[in-house]
């Protein structure tokens, strides 16, 4: 492969900037730069040359194939953090004959060369984009693995179920339990169990991978819009006394005590007969309805609309005047702590659902798996294996791991054929 480099920290002024090359020519373009190979894994203060030109004196590290992230000798120059410098040395890489890597380059070559699984690889994705604790936890779990830990469990009864059918089938004069059908049957319903599990699990896994949406919903001028800046603590959108000033739907990203809760301002709901506003309208109900939660908000409190179990009914304007049930003032931030409670109450409790699952991808493989262990006593032997090793195969690519002789080896282990 060639050997690649990239700036692995944000491009512009800082404290430090850090190159990093992957690939055959690591080892030498090191010599060349900077002079014999240090000591693996450990940082060494060495001067960059280029023909004679000192570019900067830098912190060096060496990694080994095998010890490194991508699995590829690996070198590591850490630069002081100026632009120029960087150009420098990335002419001198260019001219070396490197070149710059592409998008996810380093993570793929990690994926290839086996330091990490697919799911791994797209945990890792998932941290690098989290906003929030909670995003951050989970992906800190994809990316330790735990998803291709269960999977290779799921995969490993799957193979021992297989190898006892392939055992009744090709062996049968040998020493072969007589339960071997029964076991089978347990074993795949346990799979086809825990595999359930996981897929009831995944919505509320991908919901909060992604963040989840509470729409602020109710008549022209109940407060919406004076709401979200509240929320926000910033002018977000408009605020007027004039009915229908929100046409569009306003979105505010937030974390929410690590949760991450897009809040949307939306249009009033009333009969409108300006054809702009009323496509606001009608907007704002289908988002409102694809929301994860929704805030009723009235100043009466008892706004009528598209009612869910845990949705919010608020009274507003709360500083003037009395009333009952849950109340706020957006303008004076009376009650509006006390609903963001509410809110976060509502969404901990599906976030606490979440599971290892949260790509559809991932969710698709289990799916497939699934759908081919609804087997039963009546099929034959041949197909029940067929439909196992169909299983335990997208179990596999669930993870980009593919195996095709682990049933031989499962049964030899097992049984001591052919002693």
């Amino acid at each position: 492969m060639d050997t690649i480099f990239a700036e692995a920290t944000p491009p512009g002024r800082g404290g430090v900037s850090v190159i990093r090359l992957s690939g055959p020519q690591s080892r030498q373009i090191l010599e060349q730069l900077a002079g014999p190979v240090p000591e693996a894994r450990k940082g060494h203060l060495r001067a960059l040359r280029d023909e004679g030109d000192l570019i900067d004196h830098a912190l060096v590290l060496w990694f080994e194939a095998g010890h490194s992230f991508t699995g590829e000798e690996v070198a590591e120059f850490q630069l002081h953090g100026a632009p120029v410098i960087v150009n420098r040395l990335s002419d001198a890489l260019l001219s070396h004959g490197l070149r710059r890597a592409e998008a996810g380059e380093f993570t793929r070559r990690a994926f290839l060369n086996g330091r990490m699984d697919l799911a791994e690889a797209e945990g890792l994705a998932d941290l690098l984009s989290a906003e929030t604790e909670a995003q951050r936890k989970l992906a800190m779990q994809a990316t330790n693995g735990a998803l291709g830990r269960k999977s290779e469990s799921l995969r490993a009864m799957l193979i021992r179920a297989g190898a006892l059918i392939e055992a009744s089938i090709d062996f049968a004069d040998e020493d072969v339990p007589e339960d071997v059908p029964a076991e089978v049957f347990a074993l795949v319903a346990k799979v086809r169990d825990e595999i359930g599990e996981m897929l009831a699990r995944y919505p509320a896994t991908e919901r909060l991978r992604q963040g989840y949406e509470v729409a602020i919903i109710g008549p022209p001028n109940a407060g919406k819009s004076t709401l979200l800046n509240r929320i926000g603590q910033r002018e977000v959108a408009l605020v007027s006394d004039i009915a229908g000033t929100t046409r569009d739907i306003l979105e505010l990203r937030t974390d929410l005590r690590g949760l991450p809760v897009t809040f949307l301002d939306t249009a009033g709901l009333r009969e409108s007969h300006d054809p702009v506003e009323a496509m606001g309208v009608a907007r704002a109900m289908e988002r409102a309805g694809n929301a994860d939660l929704r805030i009723y908000l009235s100043e009466t409190g008892n706004f009528s609309g598209m009612e869910h179990a845990e949705d919010i009914h608020v009274r507003s304007k709360a500083d003037l005047g009395e009333g009952q049930g849950i109340a706020i003032s957006a303008k004076t931030g009376a009650g509006v702590a006390a609903l963001l409670d509410m809110v976060y109450d509502r969404l901990r409790l599906r976030a606490a659902g979440s599971g290892l699952v949260g790509h559809q991808r991932q969710a698709e493989a289990l799916a497939r798996a699934r759908d081919v262990l609804e087997i039963d006593a009546t099929m034959p032997p041949e197909f029940l294996a067929e439909s196992l090793r169909q299983a335990a195969q997208s179990l596999a690519m669930m993870v980009g791991r593919v195996g095709a002789e682990d049933y031989l080896d499962e049964i030899f282990a097992s049984f001591c054929i052919g002693k």
